[in-house]
């Protein structure tokens, strides 16, 4: 050990001011590029792009651009044209020997952007990100026109490949040309754009930018035959944030009757907000926020402000309307489900790196705030019907939030649960849960007959009382405070919503067993309600089942039958029997009526009874999709806390009922 320490002693002592590297130039950008776009990945590849054409939108939201072209060459070049004021060539007053576009192509940190005379918002704000470009690229060609002149300066990996060349005189063009390829020692050798991510960014260009045209072409070349990415397009977008929310959701419904959409320009001083928001109906939604049309993934002050305005909003509106719990409306309730797209311009805005991935400004807090809460008040009161369901919307996330945190705070507090198992549960001996199933039965009666039937080894027993808790219309209080819910899932040991693990399934099958009666199958719709809800994943992978109980014993000297229904009955009298002996027809009032050797026979014995899988259409497949939207209204429409949904229902499907169980 002693020779080793005096090894990397020596070695220190070598190391002197030769050793120090001093990188001029774009040096640092090709020695360390993730430092600058985050990586040499696929991302931080377009994220060259969306520098280029970020240049090209502040020269639009400046109002010297109406046009931009981005076009995707046969050979992996990437090019962008807007019909701006066109980069400066005129000679730098600190470097007479070289233009303005030379220095801002080939120098850090240089740029008009600085001190807000040129451009009174934009994207780019550090003068980093074209010089950025051109360092990681093989090659770069700048075209300006600009004066009734042509200019063209080539470069290669961040160096000039010769002086800013005038091409002459050229008449009804102006602006700026930007071709580049990135350089395969940068970002490997196969690495190249995708049209269908470049349609996709320039395409929420000029939706965040009414007064901006932009015009995509694209190469076949990098077009795949299932590809839906358009050769070429225009794309203008006159109703900005609105149009691009509209085309986003398609026709998946919503909570409210129409979208919550407006923009505020700041009384004082440069600053805009633009929002467009929609809570979908059915599934969780998305948040896209932009700065100066630079998009920021991981949010920051501007969606701050927006969610304090929510919540102030729809918390107001409760207080207005005499709903006291409206005061638990956190941002949390009030964002999920929402579809929110939000633009704003702010000057000189601050971001967290390079890639401007958040925002930090803290004005963007009180321009989006204030803008969005004033509109959102107003848009509240003019629609009382829509402020009503998107109010309730948000109580129901409120519950859901506390009972996620009831759930884990009941699981800390009972860390040995799998221990203390419900005590009217009656469980089976085999530890392991293949080939085990629990039988869900109504009433202590039914449940004394069902312990007697039953296999002990693999089938246990968990009597009920009567009807459990609709939990499609209790609240979040009365779901935690149920204690027949509680029991039910303790011996489950699964967890519910997105706590649910299907490897701590204590059973393999979860068998509903009720009576064979209107009741029944009330109860049964209870109970299929709490496992769509609280445990969808119990039900996606194929645990739950209803069992098939008779409601009739058919019996002609030594011959018995059980028949389901009256139907079925009706059948067994026809087809069942031979001879004219008369046949005894008795009726079961219930499962705790049926001795329990009859029990097992017709119900509980895997080698004779009929069971129903229950199964539900999964969101998840594209071709279930929309029967997973309906049956969700559904379940909503007869389970619901809305009253209204079932009359509606019994008054439309009233005149196909043939049968009254009364």
């Amino acid at each position: 050990m002693a020779d080793l320490f005096q090894d990397a002693a020596g070695k220190r002592a070598s190391y002197t001011a030769k050793d120090i590297e001093v990188l001029e130039g774009l040096e640092p950008v090709r020695h360390r590029p993730g430092m600058y776009i985050g990586g040499t990945d696929e991302t931080a590849l377009h994220h060259l792009a969306a520098e280029v054409l970020d240049n090209a939108m502040d020269e639009a939201v400046a109002g010297h651009a109406s046009r931009i072209d981005v076009t995707l060459l046969e050979d992996g070049s990437l090019t962008v044209s807007d019909n701006g004021r066109g980069i400066p060539v005129d000679p730098h007053p600190k470097f007479k020997d070289k233009s303005a576009l030379e220095i801002i192509l080939t120098t850090l940190h240089a740029g008009g952007k600085f001190s807000g005379k040129a451009y009174q918002t934009s994207g780019g704000l550090h003068g980093v990100g074209v010089s950025v470009v051109n360092a990681l690229s093989d090659h770069l060609e700048v075209t300006v026109a600009r004066d009734r002149k042509l200019f063209v300066q080539t470069f290669s990996k961040g160096k000039p490949k010769g002086k800013l060349k005038d091409k002459g005189a050229i008449q009804n063009r102006r602006g700026t040309t930007i071709t580049f390829h990135p350089d395969p020692e940068i970002f490997g050798a196969s690495a190249q754009f995708r049209a269908a991510r470049l349609y996709r960014m320039a395409r929420s260009k000029a939706y965040l930018y009414r007064g901006v045209e932009i015009r995509w072409s694209c190469d076949p070349k990098h077009l795949r035959s299932d590809d839906a990415t358009p050769k070429s397009e225009n794309m203008r977008f006159p109703g900005g944030l609105a149009d691009y929310l509209s085309a986003t959701i398609a026709a998946r419904p919503t909570v409210t009757a129409q979208p919550f959409i407006g923009q505020v320009a700041a009384t004082a001083g440069a600053g805009k907000a633009e929002w467009a928001i929609c809570w979908l109906d059915d599934e969780d939604g998305f948040i896209s926020s932009y700065c100066n049309t630079v998009p920021t993934p991981q949010g920051g002050s501007h969606e701050s402000g927006l969610r304090t305005a929510l919540v102030r909003g729809i918390r107001a509106y409760g207080e207005l309307t005499g709903n006291k719990k409206a005061s638990k409306i956190t941002a949390e309730d009030a964002i999920g489900g929402a579809c929110v797209m939000l633009s704003v311009f702010v000057e000189d805005p601050q971001f967290q790196g390079q890639t401007k991935e958040k925002l930090s400004s803290p004005e963007a807090i009180k321009l989006v705030e204030g803008a969005v809460k004033d509109h959102f008040d107003h848009w509240l009161a003019n629609d009382p019907a829509s402020a009503n369901d998107l109010l309730e919307r948000m109580l129901e996330r409120a519950e859901e939030r506390q009972r996620r945190r009831a759930a884990k705070d009941f699981a800390r507090k009972t860390p040995t649960r799998k221990l203390r198992l419900p005590g009217k549960l009656t469980d089976c001996t085999r530890n392991d849960a293949e080939g085990t199933e629990i039988f869900l039965v109504e009433g202590d009666s039914a449940g004394g007959s069902a312990k007697q039937a039953r296999d002990r080894a693999t089938q246990a027993i968990l009597p009920l009382r009567g009807k459990i808790l609709n939990v499609a219309s209790a609240s979040a209080d009365k779901l935690a405070g149920n204690q027949e819910l509680r029991d039910l899932l303790q011996a489950l040991g699964c967890g519910t919503r997105g706590d649910y693990d299907d490897d701590k399934l204590r059973y393999e099958r979860v068998i509903i067993m009720t009576d064979a009666d209107v009741d029944g199958a009330h109860i049964a719709a209870l109970l299929m309600t709490f496992f769509y809800r609280e445990t969808p994943g119990l039900v996606d992978n194929g645990h739950l089942y209803i069992a098939q109980p008779p409601l009739y014993r058919l019996t002609q000297g030594a011959t018995t039958h059980y028949a389901r229904d009256d139907a079925h009955r009706e059948e067994l009298m026809q087809s069942g029997f031979k001879g004219k002996g008369k046949i005894e027809i008795s009726r079961f009032k219930g499962l705790g009526e049926m001795p329990p050797a009859q029990l097992r026979e017709t119900t509980m014995d895997p080698e004779k009874r009929t069971l129903l899988r229950v199964d539900i259409p999964s969101t998840a497949d594209p071709e279930q999709k929309d029967d997973a939207r309906h049956t969700a209204k559904f379940v909503e429409a007869l389970m619901g806390r809305k009253a209204e949904k079932r009359f509606s229902y019994i008054q439309e499907n009233a005149k196909f009922v043939t049968d009254i169980d009364v």
